[in-house]
């Protein structure tokens, strides 16, 4: 049996009005779950706040003290209102400042492009002091890390590039398994005896998920550990509790 104190931890910080206000929808709070899901570290807790810095500051120290990772996305492009930077250097007192390599690797970008590095532009490039970088293959402005506190960007395929950068200095745990099986009865039908097999089998999450197709109700169980035999042992009840339903239908 996996032991769960051993299993990084995570969270997730979501910094921008334009979510809150429902003027953008949010793409990458799954893409990170999954991610992570897949790296055997457990997504445990995601926030959404706004462009305040004293929000973002409080977030920021909340989550880095409680967890192993801390994710944040948006808030780090070239806009007066990009204040992600700012934020998590005061929440780690430390002054903000135009990383060196930042600034190298946007001069050199810019230039091949044949447009001015403006002073809007350079703010791509402040980082907390003695961060280090974040690479970014689409779009060269990086994102930054600062102990466990890793700031990425808000635009899904830049975010996602960044968690590939980021992926091999992040510490897993033992990953997540799991099987379905697809029950032909509603929840009601299978709640009870489903909690008993739940009961029964700490070592596993047992998920119901219901469905309705073709006026007919329908579901969809899951069933998920860190432990291949306690999923095996779960799904081997699970289907003998559907056998049993379906020989009670048969007889009438």
């Amino acid at each position: 049996m996996t032991n769960t104190t051993d299993i990084p931890t995570a969270a997730m910080l979501i910094i921008g009005d334009e979510i809150l206000s429902g003027r953008t929808k949010d793409k990458n709070i799954g893409y990170v779950a999954d991610y992570l899901t897949n790296l055997g570290v457990d997504l445990k807790e995601v926030r959404i706040v706004s462009d305040e810095q004293a929000d973002i500051v409080d977030a920021v120290n909340a989550l880095r003290s409680r967890y192993t990772y801390v994710f944040t996305s948006g808030g780090i492009g070239p806009t007066h209102d990009d204040i992600t930077a700012d934020s998590v250097s005061a929440a780690f007192g430390l002054p903000c400042t135009h990383h060196p390599k930042a600034m190298e690797l946007l001069t050199d970008s810019y230039r091949s492009r044949d447009m001015e590095f403006t002073e809007s532009r350079m703010r791509m490039a402040r980082t907390p002091e003695g961060a280090d970088l974040i690479d970014n293959p689409v779009s060269i402005a990086p994102g930054f890390r600062v102990e466990n506190v890793h700031v990425m960007a808000g635009v899904p395929k830049i975010m996602q590039a960044m968690m590939d950068s980021i992926a091999p200095t992040l510490k897993g745990g033992a990953r997540m398994t799991s099987q379905v099986v697809d029950c032909p009865f509603g929840e009601g039908d299978i709640s009870a005896p489903l909690g008993v097999i739940q009961d029964e089998n700490p070592d596993t999450i047992i998920g119901s998920y219901p469905r309705f197709e073709n006026g007919n109700y329908s579901t969809q169980i899951v069933v998920r550990s860190r432990d291949e035999d306690a999923v095996g042992k779960a799904i081997v009840e699970v289907n003998a509790m559907l056998k049993v339903i379906q020989e009670k239908r048969a007889k009438g």
